[in-house]
Parts: C-alpha cells; sequence; structure tokens
C-alpha cells in the first residue's frame, strides 16, 4: 500500500518544500531532471523536517509551458521517467515521513489533449462542449475582450469550427468548460486516479479560473491607480482590467465541494493557487472556509516586488483577518514563477535568516522552493538562453520565469553543480555553485542549517504550528505578534530592518525560544534587537 495513514488535519500549519522536476536532479543525463533524481534527493528533503513535498507537473506534455500545458493527466511523461518511477517516489517519501502532493492543473488543457482534438473537430462531436467555444461578433472580433496572462487577447480562432476558442494563458493551453458536467467528472476522476497511486494532496494551479461568466460579459477597467503587480508585470496590460467575467465566478464552490468530497476518504489536503490582483485574500476566504472547500490556499501578497516592511506585514493580516478570518492560508516567499526572494529583496544573509524564522512564525501553512534553504539568488538568463514564452513575450521590461527555475546546485566541483552530467536545459550560474548543498553541509554557518533550526522550532511548537494569532503591530520597522495555543502564549519579535531597535514586552516572567537561531532574551523586559533581530519568548 502506498497510502499514508495521517492526522486528518497534517496540512494545518504544515510545510511543504516544493521541487520543480525540470530542475532537481538529473539522473538519466538528459540535462532534464526527473523522478528517479528526486527520489534520490529525498533525505536532503527529510533533514530539513518539512513535512511535505509538492512536486510541479510532470505529466505527459509537450511542454510548451514546461509541463502546465498536460495532454495525458493520468501518465508521466517520459523525461520525468514512468509510472513506476511516480510509485518508487511515493513508497520513498512516505518511508522518510513525508507526504505527497502533485500539482493538478485542471482549468486547462494542452491542444494535443485528445479532448480537444476531439473537441475542435467540430461542433456536434461528443466533446464538442468541453472547452470554451464562442461565436465571433457580427464583424468577425472577439467575443469578448477578455486578455491572456501571457499576452494579448484570451481568443483564439479556429477554422474548423469557425469559432474562437478561450484561453487564458498560451494559444496551445485552451480552457475547459466547467459548465459541463461531464468535465467536471472527468476531471474529479483524474484526481481520484493518483489518490489512488497514494498522493496525499494537491496543489491546485490557477483554481479560481476555473469557470468563465456564461454571459460572456465584458471586463471593465481597472483605474491606473487600483493596479498592481501581484500576479502579472506591469507591463502587461492583463493589469488593465478588473477580472469579473474570466475567472472568480461563484460556481466555483460547487466544483470544489465536489472535489473535497473525493479527498476526504483519503485524508488529502489541497492548496489552491488564487490568481487574482484585487480580491485575492478574499476569494481565498471564499474558498477554505469551512469544512467542504479547500483546506488551504496560495497567497501572493509576500511573493509581490515590495519588500516586507514590518508596517506592510502587518497590513497584510489585517486584510487577511478582515475579510478572510474563517479560512487558512499558505505563504511563500519564492515559488516557480517569481524572482527569488533573495534577489527581490535584496537580502543580506542576516536578512535572509530573520525572514525564514518569521515566515515559520506566521499562521497559516507554508512553501518553501527548492534552493532558498540554500539562499540561490535569482539567476540572469542572456537572452539566448530563455525557455519561458512568458519572458520572451515581455522580455526585456520582464525576463519571465526562467531566472528562478535553474538547475539545483548540489556540487561545487561539478560545471553543473552535481544536477546533470550533461549541459542542462537552463545553464547553471557560476555564482551559484559555492552556496551548493554538500558545500553547505560542511559549514556550521550555512543558511541551510537555519532553515532546519528554524522549521524544528516551528515543529515542537504548537502555538506557531496550529495556534490562533493575536492582531500584528509595527513599531517603526519592527513587527510584534503572539501566537497562542497548546496553553502556551509566545511573543513573536522582529526587526525587519538594519537599524537597531528596541521592544518592550508584556510584563511577566519569560522563556526564551529559538536561542539556537539568534533569539534574543529580553532585560528587565526590554528585548534590545541588533539589526535583522529577533525574540520568540514564551510566557513562563
Amino acid at each position: 500500500m502506498t497510502y499514508l495513514t495521517k492526522d486528518k488535519d497534517w496540512w494545518r500549519g504544515a510545510v511543504i518544500y516544493q521541487i520543480y522536476p525540470r530542475s532537481y536532479q538529473d539522473l538519466n543525463d538528459d540535462g532534464i531532471g526527473d523522478l528517479a533524481g528526486i527520489v534520490s534527493r529525498l533525505p536532503h528533503i527529510a533533514s530539513l523536517g518539512v513535512d511535505g513535498i509538492w512536486i510541479s507537473p510532470f505529466f505527459t506534455s509537450p511542454m510548451k509551458d514546461f509541463g502546465y500545458d498536460v495532454s495525458d493527466y493520468c501518465d508521466v511523461d517520459p523525461m520525468f521517467g514512468t509510472l513506476a518511477d511516480f510509485d518508487r517516489l511515493i513508497e520513498t517519501a512516505h518511508a522518510h515521513g513525508l507526504k505527497v502532493m502533485i500539482d493538478l492543473v485542471l482549468s486547462h488543457t494542452s491542444d494535443k489533449h485528445a479532448w480537444f482534438e476531439e473537441s475542435r473537430q467540430s461542433r456536434d462531436n461528443p466533446k464538442a462542449d468541453w472547452y470554451v467555444w464562442a461565436d465571433p461578433k457580427p464583424d468577425g472580433t472577439v467575443p469578448t475582450n477578455w486578455l491572456s496572462v501571457f499576452g494579448g487577447s484570451s481568443w483564439h480562432w479556429d477554422g474548423r469550427r469557425e469559432q474562437y476558442y478561450l484561453h487564458n494563458f498560451l494559444v496551445s493551453q485552451p480552457d475547459l468548460n466547467f459548465h459541463n458536467p461531464a468535465v467536471q467528472d472527468a476531471l474529479l476522476d483524474v484526481a481520484g486516479f493518483w489518490l489512488k497511486r497514494g498522493v496525499d494532496g494537491f496543489r491546485l494551479d490557477t483554481i479560481n479560473f476555473y469557470f468563465h461568466d456564461k454571459e460572456l460579459r465584458d471586463n471593465p477597467p481597472l483605474p491606473k491607480d487600483q493596479r498592481n503587480t501581484l500576479t502579472a508585470p506591469a507591463v502587461n496590460p492583463y493589469n488593465h482590467q478588473l477580472h469579473l467575467y474570466d475567472k472568480n465566478q461563484p460556481e466555483n464552490l460547487g466544483f470544489l465541494r465536489r472535489l473535497r468530497a473525493v479527498m476526504e476518504p483519503f485524508d488529502a489536503a489541497a492548496v489552491g493557487e488564487i490568481g487574482d490582483s484585487q480580491r485575492g485574500l478574499e476569494i481565498l476566504g471564499e474558498y477554505t472556509r469551512g469544512n467542504d472547500l479547500m483546506q488551504m490556499s496560495y497567497a501572493f501578497e509576500f511573493l509581490a516586488g515590495a519588500g516586507l516592511t514590518a508596517p506592510y506585514v502587518a497590513s497584510v493580516f489585517e486584510h487577511f483577518d478582515r475579510v478572510a478570518s474563517e479560512g487558512w492560508a499558505c505563504w511563500a516567499f519564492s515559488n516557480h514563477d517569481v524572482v527569488r526572494h533573495i534577489s527581490r529583496w535584496n537580502l543580506t544573509p542576516a536578512a535572509a535568516r530573520t525572514y525564514i524564522t518569521l515566515l515559520m512564525c506566521l499562521r497559516g501553512s507554508a512553501c518553501i522552493y527548492q534552493g532558498e534553504e540554500l539562499g540561490l539568488p535569482e539567476a540572469d538568463v542572456a537572452f539566448e538562453d530563455l525557455q519561458d514564452p512568458y519572458g520572451i513575450e515581455f522580455w526585456p521590461k520582464f525576463k519571465g520565469r526562467d531566472g528562478c527555475r535553474t538547475p539545483m546546485v548540489w556540487r561545487t566541483d561539478n560545471g553543473y553543480g552535481g544536477f546533470s552530467n550533461t549541459k542542462p536545459w537552463l545553464p547553471v550560474p557560476a555564482e551559484h555553485l559555492p552556496l551548493a548543498a554538500e558545500a553547505q553541509e560542511q559549514d556550521a554557518g550555512a543558511l541551510v542549517h537555519h532553515y532546519r533550526r528554524a522549521i524544528g522550532l516551528r515543529q515542537a511548537q504548537v502555538a506557531l504550528k496550529k495556534g490562533n494569532q493575536s492582531a500584528m503591530r509595527a513599531e517603526g520597522n519592527v513587527l510584534v505578534f503572539e501566537r497562542e495555543g497548546g496553553g502556551e502564549t509566545l511573543t513573536c519579535v522582529f526587526n525587519l530592518s538594519d537599524t537597531p531597535a528596541d521592544v518592550t514586552l508584556p510584563a511577566g516572567p519569560r522563556e526564551t525560544l529559538g536561542e539556537d537561531i539568534g533569539s534574543i532574551a529580553p532585560r528587565d523586559g526590554v528585548v534590545q534587537l541588533g539589526p535583522w533581530g529577533v525574540s520568540i519568548t514564551r510566557k513562563a
């Protein structure tokens, strides 16, 4: 049996390690990572003390969007291995005590999927209504003003049906029609297929894109002063619309309840990715409240370009408490779609340590992205080496996502960082090699050890993992909040700047936690924080 017996609420407060399989470990020396490579590195992941892994797509795909364009939901692309390799991954991960979550891309498929190849043949075939097709306007133009996240109109003309089809991303990624119950049934069968193979849950790509407005109404313009870059770069006109009708539809809740019912017998959990620049946290609350929807949703507030100042973090949680108090967030600083946070926020080694300690103290679950435990900076990938169609489209103002997707570095004595013995699909930056895992293991002061200790502190304290969180307050650029759980109250203080600061703690005797990660003990009720100083104390 590959099924892992687990606490039904294992996901609450869990720390999940994201793997981008193309770039983790290449064992067959074709320059692309594979499932067998992931298996070989599971001891490293387990040593961090995380609860589980999330694997980005490895399904059969033409790889126009590197696996996020699926042509067969129930098989492994040969470049990554076989179903037998996946079964071995499940068995090995479970033997290490790691849950396995896989990335399900349900909103759209590849245009090479058999469903779409049938659907586009005619207007009356059995799958004719499985995708979002629409007639042109009388003048032949697109049905609505909806825009693709990857640039241009989200409609593409197909001469066979003399209709447009919807694609919220690449032209080669047609959107499925969730208004058709047969489509929902087929996708629930996909979830069941992987649950029966032993997965412990799903990361659900673009979860708020599943349904579109049946009336095909135009999106209204978004005033310039309301635009932000939470989910798309400023250069992208996608930011010029208020996305009322192309996503975020109320019918989505019904499908999510059906999906939750499929997951329940397996004690599986899901984290949904909500891509919305205006209502992201509000939708998070809608999708995760109660016990019959998704357990968690991914939040973008800490994946944006703005620095993580104390006032900003406090404002995010104030907003969260206002619009999503019954929900559960999954926080992250880096992933496969954004500039690595070491570079995005120009962090010093001290700042990098403080930020991971902060992440481990926040209420919610947490994702860490491969290589961040090594402090890898964003790679500067030359235009001629770019693979990402998003970056190629918007170059040079937006360089795409390749800079965070370069191969993991394991060794310093290999030109490809121990990732492969042949030229990888993306170059390995020379500046990454000294940060390789092997080198850091030999250095007691390396960042990877701080990650282990910070994660260990979270795992040891019920208050940090599952407890309540008080309202945050910002004293200058010092963030102060309390976590309460297991009969204990912890006071967490973070200096998110390079300027020393003093903070007065609540009255009463205190025990200092996390001294091995630099937590400062108070003196006479005052904690004196140096630059990027941290203090975590418990009422004695």
